[in-house]
C-alpha cells in the first residue's frame, strides 16, 4: 500500500472522528437523567432517598424529581394528547385506572422486577399489570382535640350533634373527597352502585367544602371545622408539628387507598424504570417510606410499621383485616359527573 501524506491524514482524521464519536456515546451514556414524577412537599423524601440510592450505583445518572399531584398529571397528559415527559410517577387507583384506559402506562416486565414475588398479592392483582404497589395510604377521621376532645370512634358519628356544623369534607375532584361520598353512602346503606344516600348525608352535615385536601387541612388548623375525613399522612405533619389534632382510625375501618408506581409508555429508558419499581418494593424503602413523617402502608412482606407510626398506619394484623376498600372500576367512569354535582350542591 501506498501511504503517501494524504492517505496518512486521512486515516489521523478517521481515527480522531472514531475517537470523538466513542467519547460523545460515553458521555451520552455518563450523563442519562431519569425524569420522576413525586408528591408534593415533605411526602416526597422516600422517593428522594430511593434516587440517592440509584445515582450511587450509576455513576452520570441524575434523577429529577418533579412534585406533582396525579390528577395534575392526568390533565397534563390529555392536555398535551398522550405526550407525556416523564419516565414514570405514582398514582392512586383511580388515575391508575384512567392511566390504563387510556393506555399511557407502560405494561411491566415482571422478569425484570424481582422483588415482585414479596409484594402482597392483592395489591399486585389490582395494579392490572401495569407498574407496581408500592404503598397505602389511610382515609380516617381528623379531629381538633382542642375544639372537640371527645374523640369519635366510628364513621357515623360524623353525624353526631356534638360535631354539628364543625365537619369538613373535600370536593371529589380529589381522591379524598371521592372517597367520603362513597363512604357515606356505604355508612348508610348504598354502595359504589347506589350513592344517592351518600349525597344526602353529606349534606345533612352542612359541612365546609374544600377545594383539595391541603385546603382541607388548613381548615383543620385554623379550627375553622374541628373534625374531617383526612389522609392520615396530612393529619401526621399537623401532629408533627405540635398540634392538637388527633387521626381517629373508625372502628369499621379506615378506607385504604393503594397507590401505584408505574412507568410511562414513552420512556426511552425502561431499564431504569424497571430499576425503580423494584426499588420501590425492595424491603427498605418499603420500611423506610412506613416510618416517621411519611407513614405510608407497606404492600410487601416481611415490613414491621414502626412504633411511632402505629397511631397513623395499620400495625397488626387485625387492623390491617378491618380495612376497607373502594371499587374505582365503578366510580372512576362517572368521576365527572360527581365532581360537577359536587360543585353545584356544595358552595367552595
Amino acid at each position: 500500500m501506498d501511504l503517501n501524506r494524504r492517505t496518512m491524514l486521512g486515516m489521523a482524521g478517521s481515527g480522531i472522528a472514531i475517537a470523538y464519536c466513542g467519547a460523545t456515546s460515553a458521555l451520552a451514556q455518563a450523563s442519562r437523567e431519569l425524569v420522576i414524577v413525586t408528591y408534593p412537599g415533605a411526602l416526597s423524601g422516600p422517593h428522594r432517598w430511593l434516587a440517592d440510592q440509584m445515582e450511587a450505583r450509576h455513576p452520570g445518572l441524575r434523577i429529577r424529581l418533579v412534585p406533582s399531584d396525579s390528577q395534575d398529571i392526568v390533565a397534563q397528559i390529555k392536555a398535551a394528547q398522550g405526550y407525556v415527559p416523564y419516565d414514570a410517577g405514582p398514582n392512586d387507583e383511580p388515575p391508575h385506572l384512567i392511566g390504563l384506559s387510556e393506555g399511557y402506562l407502560a405494561q411491566r416486565d415482571d422478569a425484570a422486577i424481582p422483588n415482585l414475588a414479596n409484594a402482597l398479592p392483592d395489591f399486585v392483582a389490582k395494579s392490572q399489570g401495569a407498574g407496581v404497589p408500592a404503598t397505602y395510604s389511610l382515609v380516617g377521621l381528623a379531629v381538633n382535640t382542642d375544639v372537640v376532645p371527645e374523640l369519635p370512634q366510628s364513621w357515623a358519628d360524623m353525624w353526631s350533634p356534638r360535631f354539628a356544623g364543625q365537619v369538613g369534607i373535600a370536593r371529589t375532584s380529589s381522591n379524598l373527597g371521592l372517597a367520603t361520598l362513597v363512604q357515606a353512602a356505604k355508612i348508610f346503606g348504598g354502595s359504589e352502585d347506589d350513592l344517592e344516600i351518600g349525597w344526602q348525608k353529606l349534606k345533612e352535615l352542612a359541612p365546609r367544602a374544600a377545594r383539595s385536601p391541603a385546603a382541607l387541612t388548613q381548615m383543620l388548623e385554623r379550627e375553622e371545622i374541628a373534625i374531617a375525613p383526612l389522609w392520615n399522612n396530612n393529619t401526621a405533619g399537623l401532629s408533627q408539628m405540635g398540634l392538637p389534632i388527633s387521626f381517629v382510625k373508625p372502628s369499621d375501618g379506615p378506607v385504604a387507598i393503594l397507590s401505584f408506581f408505574s412507568g410511562f409508555a414513552n420512556s426511552a429508558q425502561p431499564e431504569l424504570v424497571a430499576e425503580w419499581l423494584n426499588g420501590i418494593l425492595s424491603q427498605e424503602y418499603q420500611a423506610h417510606a412506613a416510618a416517621a413523617p411519611y407513614y405510608f402502608g407497606p404492600t410487601v412482606t416481611g415490613v414491621t410499621v414502626p412504633p411511632e407510626a402505629a397511631a397513623f398506619t395499620p400495625s397488626s394484623a387485625e387492623e390491617i383485616a378491618a380495612l376497607q376498600t373502594i371499587d374505582w372500576t365503578k366510580i372512576v367512569p362517572q368521576r365527572s359527573e360527581l365532581v360537577d354535582r359536587f360543585d353545584r350542591e356544595f358552595s367552595i
